[in-house]
């Protein structure tokens, strides 16, 4: 069988990537095992089918990639309007880092997925909204404290994070349609007026 102690992990990562570059609906569980180098026998060791991965793997990505990468960027350490510009900054250059190594924009991944799914996979879509959910309260937690040092204007901090996200994973998904870059390239300024960024910030923002 080969390399067993890992065919889990390798099935879950195989599974995300998957998903990201196509979509749910066309890949099989023999594309999954090609990728990840396991035998189909060993798939279903650890999984009843495509729809429980999937889920493993969301949760996995959540745990591993997303999560870390929110702590880093909206850090508390950082000054609360910081932690958006690195954020936004982030997000731009992780997507056309991705661009680079697949030869197209890839967007969210999870927002083609829970496009796809949401009204016939209840588990995959019900993973993906917990997942969304975590994303908004990070939002809402840092909007909460640029509110409180007076970054951005007075605003209902669940509202604002729900715009946010909105903004964000739409125009993510824009440039994946489009296969365009550029589409994400005034997400930073975007996003600040969004959040209405108080003149002070807006300076500190061109002058970097």
């Amino acid at each position: 069988m080969g390399r067993t102690s890992d065919a889990k992990a390798r099935l879950m990562a195989a599974t995300l990537d998957l998903m990201w570059e196509q979509s749910y609906g066309t890949i099989t569980v023999d594309d999954i095992c090609r990728r990840a180098d396991v035998r189909k026998g060993s798939f279903y060791h650890f999984f009843p089918g495509k729809a429980e991965l999937a889920v493993a793997a969301i949760d996995e990505m959540w745990r591993s990639r997303w999560k870390p990468f929110l702590d880093e960027h909206l850090s508390v350490d950082k000054e609360p309007l910081r932690r958006f510009q690195d954020y936004f900054q982030a997000l731009v250059t992780l997507q056309a880092e991705l661009a680079r190594d697949h030869g197209k924009v890839l967007g969210c991944p999870l927002c083609s997925v829970g496009n796809e799914v949401s009204t016939h996979e209840a588990d995959v879509g019900a993973a993906i909204r917990e997942i969304f959910a975590k994303k908004r309260r990070y939002y809402e937690s840092a909007i909460r404290d640029a509110v409180a040092a007076g970054a951005i204007a007075p605003c209902d901090p669940a509202e604002t994070a729900t715009a946010l996200f909105a903004l964000i994973d739409g125009l993510l998904t824009q440039a994946r349609i489009m296969n365009d870059l550029k589409i994400l390239k005034h997400l930073p300024a975007r996003g600040l007026e969004l959040l209405k960024a108080r003149a002070p910030a807006a300076t500190s923002t061109r002058a970097r």
